[in-house]
């Protein structure tokens, strides 16, 4: 059985650092491309950083890219997503999301996963 399970959100002021994990079961993460993505209510779900599956290649938007930072455990097989400088902005529910098929390529497309976390909410506010 897949299971992806997100923990280390909460709430911290700008300028802060949280950094949140991605614990799979049911998947080698390493084998596998993983995805990070944030979404709030009435907000398309945003491509945040993806590490590729083996050579671990990495991706992030533009507008985190400098702050945030995604690696992998392979002994843990959990992915984490390492957030410096938040804004206020970075406020949403994020995702971890794995692609099923062996040996991908990640993307920042949220269709290509196919099994998703149940979310770690990140406030970000003084």
């Amino acid at each position: 059985q897949v299971q992806l399970v997100e923990s280390g959100g909460g709430l911290v002021q700008p300028g802060g650092s949280l950094r949140v994990s991605c614990s799979a079961s049911g998947f080698t993460l390493y084998y596998h491309a993983i995805g990070w993505f944030r979404q709030s209510p009435g907000k398309e779900r945003e491509g945040v950083s993806c590490i590729s599956s083996s050579t671990g290649s990495t991706y992030y938007a533009e507008s985190v890219k400098g702050r945030f930072t995604i690696s992998r455990d392979n002994a843990k097989n959990t992915i984490y997503l390492q957030m410096n400088s938040l804004k206020p902005e970075d406020t949403e529910v994020y995702y971890c999301a794995i692609d099923s098929a062996y040996g991908s390529r990640c993307s920042l497309n949220f269709y290509e996963y196919d099994y998703w976390g149940q979310g770690s909410e990140v406030t970000v506010s003084s």
